[in-house]
């Protein structure tokens, strides 16, 4: 739990009573891995909050091939927040990669938090924006990139993911095929 409490600290004051009533309206859910979080069609019924593992966002794109979006390690909030919020289908997976250990809010208690705590709604607000300021600044340099400098910053910026993620899901991140990506990585050795 303090793992979450230092995570919601950041956007946010938080007194003694609220932290206790987060961690009430949370339960533990242990996600092995390939297991999906949410899959793509079906509408998000809760936020997680990952403690251990990796987990991957992705979909297909119009010729069915399968394309890994994003990458979430531990620290980070799992959630389709858009969706959570209309009631809107999702039109991604999330899946685990690793076995994960999560912390999880039902939308209803999500919610609540909302109701009941004076800031929750801005502190969202906040972690909203970290989220999309850290996925931009992980795929807009990836435009202008070679493929053997999106692996290599990829891996340095991102080394206690790297040696934990399928090659083949980093590979569709990196826009590459799986043997590119082996190529390069047999040339930098």
């Amino acid at each position: 739990m303090d793992e979450l409490f230092t995570y919601l600290l950041q956007f946010g004051s938080l007194n003694q009573q609220q932290l206790d009533l987060i961690a009430s309206k949370t339960t533990t859910l242990l996600l092995p891995k390939d297991a999906y979080f949410l899959e793509a069609g079906h509408v998000a019924r809760h936020v997680g909050f990952l403690l251990e593992g990796v987990m991957r966002i992705c979909y297909y794109n119009n010729k069915g091939d399968e394309i890994t979006r994003n990458f979430v390690d531990e620290q980070h909030l799992v959630a389709d927040l858009r969706g959570l919020e209309y009631s809107l289908p999702s039109p991604e997976y999330v899946q685990a990669v690793t076995d994960c250990r999560l912390l999880l809010f039902s939308k209803r208690d999500w919610d609540d938090l909302a109701h009941t705590i004076v800031g929750w709604s801005e502190m969202v607000h906040k972690m909203t924006a970290k989220h999309l300021r850290e996925k931009l600044a992980r795929i807009s340099p990836m435009v202008a990139q070679d493929a053997t400098t999106r692996y290599q910053e990829f891996i340095e910026n991102y080394p206690r993911m790297a040696n934990r993620i399928p090659l083949s899901y980093l590979a569709s991140f990196l826009g590459i095929t799986q043997s590119s990506l082996s190529r390069i990585r047999k040339n930098i050795r």
